[in-house]
């Protein structure tokens, strides 16, 4: 039995939980651009949640932006999904299987451009969504009289500029856009390309000012793990317990995040899916989840990669189902990053919060999170994510941190590559581990000569754009750890550190 709205009564509910008739006849209040994972497991979650709370009330309609395949799955299933939730919250096993029913439509751009033209006429429509990745807000030749137009902001200009028609312009027909694209400052940036367009399109003056006046452009931070399709044993497996077949079942951590920057009571209230979760924030700024993601998930897991790998791990859940390693993590957290956090803004209470989400997402059984992936650009991710920490730490208590020390300790000792024609390989412990790193060459360099290694490396700006020589006792104190590590082994040496768990 395939999953679908007609046989929604032929479900046993005892291990999923199902859509209500209702729910399936909501009106469509959001457009968005996208049929990822991420929208899927992030946005279009809370927005089911809220529905099934009776606060927003509204559906979503997706268009495919991708000239790859069609909507034939989504068609083939009413646009229902499951959505399976496997992880760690708040030190728990929580397992938990939802069908999905927040998609009304999905429309196809290359297929369905007039119909998807035709929605910008509805007037509660009111929600932008989109993630079409890294590369999809950028500014391109569109015309927006193409059916479609190429790019996403192309296609956003067209549906937009219909809508203005469609209402004469009226505030109240603006949109509040929330794109969720992984880069710094996304809804500016799509904003500017959207008002660039506008004058290479030679759309009207009224029209560029509806643009920047009736519309809620938001910044976002998203976060939440969504490895998508299950592997194919264990999807039949939940398709056995659950009943039916369901080609787009996808799985999620249960950590959730989205973060959405304005300050303006209307977006508050038209974006009301916001109340039916704790991980959706609406808040005059997101710099303070940016920070906190950056340095206690980023940084931290920068900090234990070497770790890590010398201590033989190969996935981040086992080295956190060892005491010793996971000890070592939650401290450094605490001890060390969640101090240097501490400002007008975050607190060392927000911080440790945040930390014990940390530590339950890294002990997630269900994700296969590689060590040797998170070493990709190990040494811009460790001056980018920690050397502020160091800064920080240094102003507060000019002293080592020896938590943080150690793990960069550990990655100097994997940075002592060997080279293999053009490429750099880590060895450690009998295992090799190719090194990606625009910086590979510099650091091979200097440990042609073991005994100046150290000292180079720590004093090179072009590293660290500082001389980490320069903090009182830090150079002895990463020698000593290099020490430790190479002769002593990296498990010992956290052993040593008699640390206690705090998380």
């Amino acid at each position: 039995m395939i999953l679908s709205k007609e046989n929604l009564k032929n479900i046993n509910g005892k291990n999923v939980n199902i859509p209500s008739a209702d729910l399936l006849e909501l009106p469509e209040k959001v457009i968005q651009f996208g049929t990822g994972v991420l929208l899927r497991g992030l946005p279009d979650y809370f927005i089911d949640k809220a529905n099934r709370k009776g606060i927003f009330n509204g559906r979503v309609l997706v268009v495919k932006s991708t000239s790859r395949g069609g909507a034939d799955a989504f068609s083939k299933q009413d646009n229902l999904y499951t959505l399976c939730v496997k992880g760690i919250e708040d030190g728990a096993n929580v397992e938990e299987n939802t069908i999905n029913s927040s998609i009304s439509r999905v429309l196809s751009a290359s297929q369905d451009w007039d119909e998807i033209l035709k929605a910008a006429h509805n007037p509660e429509m009111k929600v932008v969504i989109s993630n079409t990745t890294e590369v999809g807000i950028v500014m391109s030749e569109d015309k927006i009289t193409d059916a479609p137009p190429q790019s996403y902001p192309g296609k956003l200009l067209a549906f937009l500029h219909e809508r203005y028609q469609a209402f004469n312009g009226s505030e109240e027909s603006g949109m509040v856009i929330v794109p969720t694209e992984l880069i710094s400052d996304n809804a500016d940036k799509l904003k500017e390309i959207l008002l660039k367009l506008s004058v290479q399109n030679k759309l009207s003056w009224d029209f560029e000012q509806w643009l920047k006046t009736a519309n809620h452009f938001c910044k976002t931070l998203v976060d939440r793990i969504v490895p998508g399709k299950l592997p194919a044993d264990e999807q039949k497996k939940i398709e056995s317990d659950l009943g039916y077949t369901d080609e787009l079942m996808i799985m999620a951590e249960p950590f959730r995040l989205w973060a959405i920057e304005s300050a303006n009571p209307k977006v508050k209230d038209i974006l009301s899916f916001e109340q039916a979760d704790k991980g959706i924030f609406i808040v005059p700024s997101i710099n303070k989840f940016k920070e906190l993601k950056l340095r206690l998930l980023n940084g931290t897991h920068t900090l234990s990669c070497g770790l890590a790998i010398l201590s033989g791990f190969n996935t981040v859940k086992e080295a956190m189902a060892n005491e010793v390693f996971a000890t070592y993590v939650s401290n450094l957290m605490r001890q060390e990053i969640a101090h240097s956090l501490e400002n007008d803004d975050i607190t060392y209470q927000d911080a440790v919060e945040f930390a014990s989400s940390v530590i339950d997402r890294f002990s997630n059984p269900f994700l296969e999170h590689q060590w040797q992936a998170i070493t990709l650009n190990f040494t811009s991710k460790m001056q980018m994510r920690n050397m502020p920490l160091i800064r920080k730490y240094y102003s507060q208590k000019n002293e080592v941190p020896p938590l943080i020390a150690l793990g960069l300790a550990a990655y100097i000792i994997f940075m002592n590559t060997t080279k293999d024609g053009e490429e750099y390989v880590a060895n450690v412990s009998g295992k090799t581990y190719p090194v990606q790193d625009e910086f590979a060459e510099i650091l091979y360099n200097y440990w042609q000569n073991p005994e100046t290694a150290i000292d180079n490396i720590l004093g090179d700006r072009r590293l660290w754009d500082k001389n980490l020589n320069n903090y009182p006792g830090f150079n002895q104190a990463i020698k000593n750890y290099v020490d430790l590590l190479q002769n002593t082994g990296a498990i010992e040496t956290l052993s040593n550190l008699h640390l206690e768990r705090t998380i």
